[in-house]
């Protein structure tokens, strides 16, 4: 891969804001003060992104920012949002603005989630955590990936919590039974269980950096000259490598089996299609995530939001339908709203936050969606999430898919 001059620098230049000893010597000279304005001082989600790339190291930003193989999908998460319009609707009393929601009987602040995420502490330390306390000052719902069990069992953590898994617990009825009466015991909200990861797809950026899974957990190891640290066991993300799995993996038996276990509520996250959305309905499911899994997984399956009309009307009001995938400002959640969805998750979008301010960052995201979402909602005459039906938008019929901010 041929990389310039310029590419050169700016990688280096990424390296040396990355290093710990620089930000740590930055940090010192600022008042807590300095701070929240620094804090304040990004007006959007796209500052924090632009604020988390100069901080991580790049391999940790490839990591966060890719997509699968050609990263079609990564490009049309947000493309599709520029085909729905909004049509606003005038002279309607909008002096008070209510983005409080239920989800399944619970009562919502507001209808945006944070979804799971994994290997946050390539990005910051004790990332969940952090994330998890985020979410708990905005008092938002939290999908985890887990390791937290004090802080979200302790009375501080976030109110309406669910586990997400990929079913590596389901081998067995004794193990599947293990993972819900755990559950149970801890006071969780439900089971979001992740079906577009049975095999990890081909994640370039990081094959072209030699990038090792295990730095997901411990960070990206460099020494002094700035040169990666292998050791002898780790294993190189590297492409060619036939797929297999040492176990078998779940079907729709094992989603009914899980259904029989317990009475704690189930997503089913990755759901795409129609057909899958009716079988989430027919197997008891308490719901479903159309998801893509942030275009990490499978290329050329379009955005989400295109996805989202054919699973809610599939759904048929039977179970909520929720989405995530390229959410960025306020706009993007009205109108996944608007197309029928219950709530919308965000991960990188925190992510950044997490990257730039810690738990502060990840709540200051939260905040300025939710506001966001508030102040489109007034611009576009609904007072209150009930307000908001198929109405409210119109679809561009593009002959091609538009280009992408």
């Amino acid at each position: 891969m041929t990389v310039d001059r310029r590419q050169a620098l700016g990688s280096l230049m990424r390296f040396a804001f990355a290093s710990p000893l620089l930000a740590a010597e930055a940090l010192r000279g600022q008042t807590s003060a300095d701070k929240q304005q620094a804090l304040e001082d990004l007006v959007n989600i796209w500052d924090f992104e632009k604020l988390a790339q100069t901080k991580l190291d790049p391999v940790a930003w490839d990591y966060m920012a890719e997509g699968s193989e050609d990263e079609i999908t990564l490009r049309d998460n947000r493309a599709a949002f520029n085909r729905i319009l909004l049509r606003p609707r005038w002279l309607t009393d909008v002096h008070k603005i209510d983005v409080s929601t239920t989800l399944l009987g619970k009562p919502l602040e507001f209808p945006i989630f944070v979804d799971p995420a994994g290997g946050k502490n390539c990005f910051v330390a004790d990332g969940e955590l952090k994330a998890a306390k985020g979410a708990a000052a905005m008092k938002a719902m939290m999908i985890t990936n887990g390791g937290i069990d004090d802080f979200l069992t302790s009375g501080n953590g976030p109110k309406h919590w669910w586990q997400v898994t990929t079913g590596g617990e389901f081998r067995n009825r004794n193990s599947m039974m293990n993972f819900v009466e755990k559950l149970e015991d801890m006071g969780c909200s439900g089971i979001c269980f992740t079906v577009d990861i049975m095999h990890v797809s081909q994640r370039e950026r990081s094959m072209h950096h030699k990038f090792v899974r295990s730095w997901c957990n411990d960070g990206i190891p460099r020494d002094a000259q700035g040169n990666l640290i292998y050791k002898p066991d780790d294993v190189i993300w590297r492409p060619g490598v036939y797929p297999s799995r040492p176990f078998p993996t779940p079907t729709w038996d094992t989603v009914r089996e899980l259904r029989g276990l317990t009475k704690l509520p189930i997503l089913i996250k990755g759901v795409l299609t129609a057909e899958d959305t009716e079988k989430c309905v027919q197997a008891g499911m308490s719901g479903v995530v159309v998801s893509n899994h942030g275009a990490r997984q499978n290329d050329h399956v379009g955005g989400t939001i295109e996805a989202l009309p054919e699973c809610v009307q599939a759904a048929g009001g039977k179970i909520p339908v929720l989405v995530d995938g390229g959410f960025r400002r306020g706009t993007d959640v009205l109108k996944a709203l608007a197309l029928g969805a219950s709530a919308v998750g965000v991960a990188r979008p925190y992510l950044w936050g997490l990257t730039c301010f810690g738990e502060r960052g990840v709540a200051r995201v939260l905040e300025l969606l939710k506001t966001e979402l508030a102040l489109n909602m007034g611009m576009n005459g609904v007072a209150k999430i009930s307000d908001i039906d198929r109405k409210l938008v119109r679809i561009r019929d593009w002959g091609e898919v538009p280009a992408a901010q």
